[in-house]
């Protein structure tokens, strides 16, 4: 795999969100990034409506979004940023979490809420990153985790 070069800062629709990550509705977290830098950083964005499926469990009379999506948000983001900064073909391959360490969850995340999620990597080797994620709401913490991913071959 190549490592891309792209403009410090550069945006990432939706559209494209769809052709660098596997992950479909219900279980696509990221609506768009901002502040792509290659092989350094991201901010993934992510608008809770109340219509998002996981509400109607938890907690129907008061909707809260389970912390474990967050987190699944974080890596997507994450993963995002390991497509675009290794130009990767998701044909045939999917990113997978290895490990999350150090999640704490500092507030309620709700129908209504944008997560902006900026994610940064510590260290990256080939096909495997490690990443420190955080989730913000109105400018105000909401969750953050330290997270490792890699690029693995899809089975058949």
């Amino acid at each position: 795999m190549t490592v891309q070069t792209e403009t410090a800062g550069t945006s990432i629709d939706y559209a494209e969100v769809l052709k660098r990550l596997p992950h479909r509705y219900p279980f696509l977290l990221i609506d768009r990034a901002e502040e792509y830098i290659p092989n350094t950083s991201i901010v993934g964005i992510k608008n809770v409506t109340a219509n998002e499926p996981f509400f109607q469990g938890h907690f129907p009379e008061n909707p809260v979004m389970p912390g474990v999506l967050i987190v699944e948000a974080l890596g997507q983001s994450g993963g995002l940023l390991m497509s675009k900064t290794l130009n990767a073909d998701v044909t045939g391959k999917t990113i997978f979490f290895m490990g999350i360490d150090g999640a704490r969850f500092r507030r309620p995340v709700r129908p209504g809420d944008t997560l902006r999620m900026p994610v940064t990597v510590l260290r990256h080797r080939g096909d495997v990153f490690k990443f420190k994620g955080e989730a913000y709401v109105n400018g105000e913490i909401a969750a953050e985790a330290e997270f490792a991913a890699m690029v693995v071959e899809t089975q058949k």
